[in-house]
């Protein structure tokens, strides 16, 4: 099986070593994104659900730049810098995993890169 790198310039380039996705075989992972608007290269601002949903936005560019969609995701990982926001997190997550939501996990982080308030991880099949 081939390991393919995945990127696309419609969602943030990535701000270290590292891939957008990785592709291998039918399954996808995708890296943990951060609300960063990939035109301009700069940080979504307002509350954690305009961070949140730009996060979204950015893993679902990537996921179709795989050939896949947030309908295909089967795990995510949501790395949160206060756990007093999953519940406004939770309100913009459903939006875009409305049917057969993924497997996941939530975790209070210390600290996120560029001290954003939310990242979010995933990991999705492809045909």
């Amino acid at each position: 099986m081939e390991k393919l790198v995945i990127s696309t310039n419609t969602a943030p380039a990535a701000i270290g070593p590292y891939s957008q996705a990785i592709k291998l075989g039918n399954l996808v992972f995708v890296s943990g994104q951060i609300p960063i608007i990939p035109t301009t290269g700069e940080l979504a601002q307002g509350d954690i659900k305009l961070q949140t949903r730009q996060v979204l936005e950015n893993l679902k560019r990537i996921l179709e730049a795989a050939n896949s969609s947030m309908d295909n995701v089967v795990k995510t990982t949501v790395f949160m810098k206060d756990l007093n926001d999953y519940a406004a997190i939770n309100d913009v997550y459903k939006e875009f995993f409305q049917h057969k939501p993924p497997a996941r996990a939530a975790i209070q982080a210390a600290r996120l890169p560029k001290d954003v308030g939310v990242e979010i991880e995933a990991i999705a099949f492809s045909f």
